[in-house]
């Protein structure tokens, strides 16, 4: 159940969500429906994509076309975002990135000894010029140490694409210290603004290379809309503190999430069923 909700209608605006605990007797919070939809299947790509869909890939990551290069500065909201507690506080934190890619959030981080990261796709950022400033890299969170604590783990454009996103973000609970952040910036996949976005700047250079529908790309790309990646964070943190850039969450071309009060309790027992 949703506690108070706060927003201000403006370019950057922001909103509070409060989630209740597990009650003190040890019951758990009911799993929302929305979890029977997970894990998910990923849509096929045509082989006519397929073919070429890693180097389309990696030019779009690294901006090399101009709706491509146009994105990512739209998508510097997103990096600024999740970098926003580390520009403002000089005090150390140890930090894990999911979907961490050709490595670009290292721009708009402070230098760190304990940034760790996730990437199943190591040619991503195998080259990067900051993969020095990287202390362990796993290809699956499966494989970051149960042990393991962070201060802060930070997602960029990557939420979005997974199809267990619940097992991925009970982990990521159940590593966090219990006053750690879990900071996340998604496309409001789902929305009519980001939809026109895409179709008209990405889709519309997509066709035009290659004949191309590039709707097909995003439907095997992004699996989860921006309001199911906030049910799921909803259930496994107390308090979600979200800013859009656009009008609302509904009227958007991003979001962002700033989720604290980790439920380990609810980690604990979705991992177990």
């Amino acid at each position: 159940m949703k506690g108070a909700f706060r927003k201000t209608h403006r370019a950057d605006s922001s909103a509070t969500t409060n989630r209740p605990h597990a009650d003190p007797a040890g019951d758990e919070a009911p799993t929302p429906a929305i979890f029977a939809r997970y894990p998910k299947t990923r849509p096929p790509l045509p082989e006519s994509i397929a073919r070429i869909y890693a180097k389309h890939y990696k030019e779009n990551r690294e901006g090399r076309s101009l709706a491509s290069g146009l994105s990512q500065k739209v998508e510097s909201w997103l990096h600024a975002q999740v970098a926003r507690d580390v520009q403002a506080d000089s005090t150390p934190k140890s930090t894990l990135e999911l979907g961490a890619g050709t490595l670009n959030q290292l721009t708009y981080e402070p230098f760190s000894r304990e940034y760790d990261i996730v990437e199943p796709f190591r040619e991503l950022y195998a080259g990067s010029p900051w993969l020095n400033r990287i202390r362990h890299a796993y290809a699956d969170i499966c494989e970051v140490p149960a042990h393991q604590r962070y201060d802060r783990i930070t997602s960029v454009a990557t939420l979005e694409h997974i199809c267990d996103l619940p097992q991925v973000v009970a982990r990521s609970v159940l590593l966090l210290q219990p006053d750690g952040v879990f900071r996340a910036a998604v496309p409001s996949e789902g929305t009519l603004l980001w939809t026109l976005g895409w179709k008209l700047t990405t889709g519309f250079e997509f066709r035009w290379r290659h004949g191309l529908d590039y709707g097909l790309l995003m439907r095997h790309e992004h699996v989860n809309t921006a309001s199911e990646i906030e049910a799921v964070l909803q259930f496994f943190f107390g308090r979600l503190r979200i800013r859009v850039l656009g009008m609302s969450r509904t009227f958007s071309l991003y979001q962002f999430f700033e989720c604290r009060e980790p439920n380990r309790a609810n980690a604990v027992e979705f991992l177990r069923s």
